[in-house]
């Protein structure tokens, strides 16, 4: 019997798959320091954004079970 692949802890954490397949994630610089950053450049940093499809291969091998 094969070994099961396990799933990167972290990587789950950050990154979650689409119906699609292609990969979201939460972008950063929206923790702390908000009242220098503008109100548009908040409000971008809400949406989720999606990575390229060079590091969608790698985060698949992180994340083998989706």
């Amino acid at each position: 019997m094969a070994n099961k692949m396990k799933t990167r802890k972290s990587a789950k954490k950050r990154y979650s798959f689409t119906v699609n397949g292609k990969v979201k994630y939460k972008k950063q610089n929206l923790r702390h320091i908000l009242t220098k950053k503008s109100s548009k450049r908040k409000r971008n940093l809400r949406k989720s954004g999606n990575l390229s499809c060079f590091e969608v291969k790698r985060i698949k091998t992180l994340l083998p079970y989706g």
